[in-house]
């Protein structure tokens, strides 16, 4: 069974689509590997390069360097055939050759970016080759006096009568297109056997003229040394011959029209290079043993008896003098002549034959190829605008669109007509591939994932590592500028998918180099101690399901954004089995949700009994060694008067918790609230209702077709159904309504971009600096670069300025800007009546009045109502329940109106404090204030003088 799915999957875990069934491969045409991947790679690597420029490759370099030309090739295009073997053969191979290789090994990012330049660099190699056919053509058309208008336009005009032909066949059908490449083929090997017969026919007299001498063992001997001229050097005449060794992907690019090709690119492509090297090989030495590097042509230049000979030592002992070719420029031998295998072939015409062959077929193959290769790239919809050329037609599901563009973008360069400037490009284009695809095999050996289980056996992880530098290296020496604008293009392209973002998940080695990365840098981590300079606050936020506290949500992801961790968390209370079915369901659409609204979040849920508990469970057991949340951050509880006593305690026992674990507190109170679910739930209820009503469309009226008769009359239950949601979720009240968009307008409000203003923050207890870190954390934020910070102190009246100045140095030392410091002299004033009378009235309700009552009917209450507010612990706290109430007072004076309030958190001993009086401090301190900040830290440092 295969272990990746591209598209979907089944309920078995097989690729859904990855997969044609056996009816949908009914008259399909399939290729085996002799006519699907060797024939097109032999056509592809067998180019003009065999008949026009070998000879003169082996003059410059000589056949010992001719040698290892051809071999420094054929390693480059082997190692290569090796890596793409491992890839193709580890899973099923679907239609688009190299793009799909690429991308189902590294990613969307590298494969968009080189699927896109391999099809347009096919596309333009097919004007390549038909400009090659064409100029030999209208050669023969000169040669024979036949012009039709002038030399440049004789050459467009036929070359785009050819591309109409080549379309032709293509658009018939894959079976037409092999049809082709078979005669062409043919007519290739009768032309290079031609070659090699020719060697052994006794030369004339006027061949001999022109450097021909059949087999001699001087020749051959002379031949060996390089004889570099007109500023030739080995590279250069390497980076003429590699581009004739780029065809071994002409297979593998119609990896969908295989019937095996798991089986048939490996065994193909490799075969492929062993028999185009030897015959290249072949070739070479057998012309540079029978032909001289220079000749005259002159069949006059014997030498005669007793005169002395200055040319080609072996020509001169053959009886030729060829010296006047070192005075002036000859026509004839390796060095001159580009028709040399015309020459010693046994029959002329055969080759240029062969030639239109090579060039033909190749120009066949690279029209197919680019249209395969963009309908891939178009169907995986990386590009969205290019999504146009997905489509295709017939049982072979031809890319007719990607055909006619190949089409439009070949005649635009042959109408060009000198393809030189572009030649180095496309060479490099196809580089760039084949240097990724050898990338991708080291990759995904490097990621040692349990899913690179490649069939072919025959690979080496560093070997492949070689052949992608090598390939890179071969860039350069090509052409440099060429290669630094594939580079630029490549970049370019790359950053805009990895901007863009596609929506699709291959499972690629990037991923999973990611992993391996990510479990080593995370262990390490763990080796080392804390250390206070790199404190992080790693926020645990208890947001709920992730769209219900937005507000929460986007003010903890500020925080934690580049300087810690967020993990959002949702405890999911009630029955197990319905509990975990439900976290189960919203553990991936949750994680979704945070990526595409661009939270950088985790999500996190647990199935408990209670809340308290599966809080508890979090806080001890979330994170990953050093990569564990070091500060809660909750919402404040607005119904905590109404929401009965085992609620209440279990929200501060949450907070005890957190202490007890000595994590950081952090609670955000907004006067419109932060929970938003209730119309998160109308809005999806709504949705769903909308689906359900298509769903039944969809059914009543098939294809698409108008509703008649009995279909229009059905249609009334799917608009009950919307009837009947609308009805339970439909438009609130006026008053609920506007309630619901101040709420929403709320939970918005760190989303957006802060207004000019200030952070106040009212440092009133030394927690260890993390009421300090976190507000000068959220001034570094783009969205609050225009709030200043503004701290407040208490203090005594009589020592203000000392208290300010003091402050003043602590900040400097701790390199906080703050634009002002403000000690507050009168913290501890008596609050006003009026605000005392508030909070009276706001713990009525939870206050056990045992005053005025028996001390036994004191305890019988007390055991009944435990968690109510007796008079002794009103009167033990009572100078820190007029703190709250006067720091509100303080507040509204002060900081009504801050952007963002951040106070220090007033803390309440376990089982000294009751839960109810606790809420009542909280309630009383941010009542009726901006979004306010409640935080206490954990008593460690978090911020230090030392650098």
């Amino acid at each position: 069974m295969p272990e990746t799915a591209d598209d979907g999957e089944g309920s078995d875990g097989t690729p859904s689509d990855d997969l044609e069934s056996a009816d949908n491969d009914k008259g399909v045409v399939k290729f085996g590997w002799i006519r699907g991947v060797l024939v097109r790679c032999m056509l592809n690597i067998w180019g003009v390069m065999l008949f026009i420029r070998l000879s003169w490759v082996f003059g410059q370099a000589g056949w010992g360097l001719g040698i290892v030309v051809i071999a420094l090739s054929c390693v480059v295009t082997t190692i290569t055939g090796l890596s793409m073997s491992a890839i193709c053969t580890n899973g099923v191979v679907r239609g688009g050759g190299a793009y799909y290789l690429i991308s189902r090994s590294l990613g969307p990012e590298f494969g968009g970016s080189i699927g896109l330049i391999f099809a347009f660099a096919n596309a333009v190699a097919v004007a390549m080759y038909v400009v090659g056919f064409a100029e030999t053509m209208v050669e023969l058309l000169q040669d024979n006096s036949l012009v039709m208008v002038d030399e440049i336009n004789d050459l467009r005009i036929i070359g785009c009568i050819t591309v109409v032909l080549l379309l032709a066949i293509s658009v018939a059908g894959m079976e037409w297109e092999a049809k082709a490449q078979i005669v062409l083929l043919i007519i290739l090997l009768v032309a290079i056997v031609n070659v090699f017969v020719g060697t052994f026919i006794p030369a004339t007299p006027d061949k001999k003229s022109k450097g021909f001498f059949n087999y001699d063992s001087k020749i051959f001997l002379e031949n060996f040394t390089p004889a570099f001229r007109d500023g030739e050097s080995f590279f250069s005449v390497f980076a003429i011959f590699f581009p004739a060794a780029t065809g071994i992907l002409a297979g593998a690019n119609i990896s969908g029209d295989l019937r095996d090709p798991q089986g048939a690119i490996p065994k193909g492509t490799l075969l492929a290079i062993l028999i185009t090297g030897i015959t290249y090989l072949a070739v070479a030495l057998c012309v540079s043993a029978t032909v001289v590097r220079d000749a005259t042509g002159n069949i006059t230049d014997l030498i005669a008896p007793g005169t002395y000979c200055n040319g080609s030592t072996a020509a001169c002992e053959l009886g030729y003098d060829f010296s006047s070719c070192e005075v002036e420029p000859c026509s004839f031998g390796l060095m001159n002549n580009f028709q040399v295998m015309t020459m010693v072939s046994g029959f002329g015409p055969l080759i240029i034959a062969g030639t239109f062959s090579a060039t033909l077929s190749s120009a066949l193959a690279s029209l197919v190829s680019a249209p395969k290769v963009f309908q891939a790239l178009c169907k995986d919809n990386i590009y969205k605008a290019l999504h146009f050329f997905a489509k295709g037609y017939g049982k072979n599901n031809e890319p007719i669109r990607g055909y006619v563009l190949t089409f439009i973008i070949s005649v635009a360069f042959i109408l060009i007509g000198n393809l030189n400037t572009i030649a180095p490009i496309i060479s490099n284009f196809f580089l760039a591939s084949y240097a990724l695809i050898n990338f991708s095999c080291f990759h995904a050996s490097y990621a040692k994932s349990p899913g690179w289980r490649p069939g072919y056996k025959y690979y080496n992880m560093w070997l492949s590592l070689l052949g992608a530098l090598l390939c890179c290296v071969v860039m350069f020496v090509i052409n440099w500028w060429a290669a630094l604008l594939t580079y630029g293009i490549e970049i370019l392209l790359y950053v805009y998918v990895t901007v863009k973002k596609p929506d699709v998940n291959w499972g690629s080695s990037t991923q999973a180099v990611t992993f391996v990365s990510a479990v080593s840098n995370a262990l390490s981590l763990s080796a080392v101690d804390d250390h206070v300079k790199n404190f992080r606050p790693q926020i645990l936020a208890l947001t709920g399901s992730v769209r219900t506290r937005p507000a929460l949500l986007d003010l903890a992801h500020s925080l934690s954004k580049n300087f810690g961790l967020c993990l959002t968390c949702e405890v999911l209370v009630g029955p197990r089995s319905e509990a975990v079915q439900e976290m189960n369901a919203g553990m991936e659409r949750n994680q979704l949700w945070l990526r595409k609204t661009k939270r950088k979040a985790f999500y996190a849920a647990v199935a408990c009994d209670s809340f308290r508990d599966g809080t508890e469970s979090l806080l001890q057991a979330s994170g990953l060694g050093r990569m564990k949340p070091n500060t809660l951050m909750i919402g404040f509880k607005r119904n905590w008067r109404t929401a009965g006593s085992e609620s209440v305690q279990s929200y501060v026992g949450i907070l005890h918790d957190a202490f007890d674990f000595e994590y950081g507190t952090v609670m955000l109170r907004m006067s419109q609230g932060l929970d938003v679910s209730h119309i998160v739930e109308a809005e999806e209820e709504m949705l769903k209702a909308a689906r359900e009503q298509q769903a039944l469309e969809n059914e009543m009226i098939p294809n698409g077709g108008k509703a008649r008769g009995l279909f229009r009359k059905s249609r009334k239950s799917s608009q009950q159904v919307l009837t009947t949601r609308v009805s339970v979720c439909g438009p609130p009240p006026p008053q609920v309504a506007k309630m619901n968009e101040r709420l929403l307008e709320a939970s918005a409000h760190f989303k957006k971009k802060q207004p000019k203003g200030t952070i106040d923050v009212w440092w009133l207890f030394d927690d260890g600096g993390l009421t300090l870190l976190l507000p000068y954390i959220l001034t570094t934020r783009k969205k609050w670069k225009d709030c200043k910070l503004r701290i407040f102190i208490a203090g005594q009246p009589e020592r203000s300025e000392l208290d300010k100045e003091e402050m003043k140095s602590l900040l400097q030392k701790f390199r906080i800007n703050c634009s002002d410091i403000n000690v507050i002299d009168d913290i501890h004033v008596r609050p006003s009546t009026e605000s005392l009378k508030k909070l009276e009235d706001m713990i009525e309700p939870f206050r056990l009045h045992e005053g005025s009552k028996d001390s036994a009917q004191v305890e019988a209450m007390k055991r009944e109502q435990p968690w109510k507010i007796t008079d002794q612990e009103l009167n033990n706290f009572e100078d820190k329940t007029n703190l709250q109430v006067r720091l509100n007072e303080l507040l509204q004076i002060h900081s009504k109106s801050a952007n963002l309030i951040i106070v220090s958190m007033p803390i309440a001993r376990k089982e000294s404090v009751s839960d109810f009086l606790y809420m009542a401090w909280l309630d009383t301190l941010t009542m009726d204030l901006p979004p306010t900040l409640l935080i206490r830290g954990n008593h460690k440092s978090v911020l230090t003088f030392y650098s």
